[in-house]
């Protein structure tokens, strides 16, 4: 369509084009039920333009790559598309996070160094910790325009034993970020809200947290009439994405960390419409860093490709949900497909150099129809306590891993 637009235009000596543009927002602690029961306005309005899933966090429960249910866990996960297994970051002090798996902003940066990113956030460690600026990990990544660090302020923001001053800096973070936004639009932008969770740990389920939930939605409102001033003006392509980080407890929602299905249960609220797999599968916060990436037009390389844990949420997929087992020299290996166009083929390494900064060495097992859904391979030449398999179809790859115990 856009070709065809551009073709007319070109007949009057005009072409538009369209600068794609994207911002995320995680609002912390707020679990699927919550949002669901609640009306909440501005919300609605970005859902009715797009849409509205089901989503989880924590990996996959009771596997290799099971992952807790707690912030900065759940924030890495959406910036590096890859479960704790893999990014190493286990709870909120973040210590010897592993920054081999490169989060979206260090993709995008070193793709696009002119074009700029944003941070506006309640809490510093997400820029300086999760992201890594500034440090030779991250290649010294650099954002273009930050509002973080409030939460250090206590002249401006004096702590209180209620958390007023959290939602008060949430709303300095929602005015910086709803400014920067009109006048200058970074290319790719993260807004993260902490009042709810403060709500949810001192109330559980409750008015309060109601409440805090429509001040979220009054702070949506802002950035997304921010976003439509940009649409109507500047004729942009933006893709919103907000999501939380983890659910709650059922008990009384005031505790998560664990694997139950409230604390498991996420969502996702997006203004543009997802594909097949968003609906017939099951998605997960891994899969939002590689749906920036497709909307953005990022080249991951291959290497970066075999460790996303995420299938995107928008745009042509061909495989998901893997599923592999090695039983008798044999591996059995599924795979959910959503096209029946040309073949997958079955990579192997019995390597796991990524995660130390180096290449590991897959074999071709084989090429299979992505139609046919199910191989078993013979791999008794590859002797090995750990196995990593990928599934690589036309538009998408998949992994998985397999240790013996």
């Amino acid at each position: 369509m856009k070709k065809i637009i551009c073709f007319i235009a070109i007949l009057f000596n005009i072409c538009y084009v369209y600068s794609q543009k994207v911002i995320f927002i995680i609002a912390d602690g707020i679990p699927a039920d919550v949002v669901e029961n609640a009306h909440l306005t501005n919300f609605n309005r970005i859902m009715q333009e797009g849409t509205y899933v089901r989503s989880h966090v924590g990996g996959d429960k009771g596997t290799y790559n099971q992952t807790p249910t707690i912030s900065a866990v759940g924030y890495n996960s959406l910036l590096t598309g890859t479960w704790v297994n893999k990014h190493n970051v286990w709870d909120n002090n973040i210590n010897n996070q592993n920054y081999s798996y490169p989060s979206i902003f260090k993709l995008f940066k070193e793709q696009y160094p002119k074009k700029k990113i944003g941070i506006f956030s309640t809490w510093l460690d997400n820029r300086t910790k999760l992201v890594g600026e500034g440090i030779a990990a991250t290649n010294f990544l650099k954002f273009d325009d930050i509002s973080d660090g409030y939460e250090l302020d206590t002249i401006q923001f004096p702590h209180d034993k209620t958390s007023k001053y959290i939602h008060l800096i949430d709303e300095k973070v929602t005015t910086d970020a709803v400014k920067c936004i009109k006048e200058k639009a970074p290319d790719l932008s993260w807004v993260y809200l902490e009042f709810t969770d403060d709500m949810g740990h001192r109330y559980g389920d409750s008015p309060e947290l109601a409440d805090a939930l429509k001040n979220l939605d009054h702070q949506i409102g802002q950035l997304y009439d921010a976003i439509l001033y940009r649409k109507t003006n500047f004729n942009e392509d933006w893709l919103i994405l907000i999501t939380t980080d983890h659910g709650r407890d059922e008990k009384d929602g005031k505790g998560h960390g664990g694997q139950s299905l409230r604390q498991r249960s996420t969502w996702i609220v997006s203004n543009k419409k997802f594909n097949d797999y968003a609906y017939q599968s099951y998605p997960a916060i891994v899969d939002l860093m590689p749906t920036i990436a497709n909307f953005l037009s990022i080249p991951i390389s291959v290497p970066i490709q075999y460790e996303i844990d995420g299938v995107s949420l928008i745009g042509k997929v061909s495989v998901a949900q893997p599923q592999i087992n090695i039983f008798q020299n044999t591996l059995d290996v599924s795979w959910q497909n959503f096209n029946e166009e040309g073949n997958v083929k079955i990579f192997m390494s019995t390597s796991n150099n990524f995660n130390k900064n180096d290449t590991d060495n897959y074999i071709l097992l084989g090429e299979f129809p992505v139609k046919q859904r199910n191989v078993a391979i013979d791999i008794s030449k590859y002797k090995s306590s750990f196995y990593k398999v990928v599934i690589e179809g036309k538009y998408n790859s998949i992994n998985k891993w397999f240790e013996k115990k």
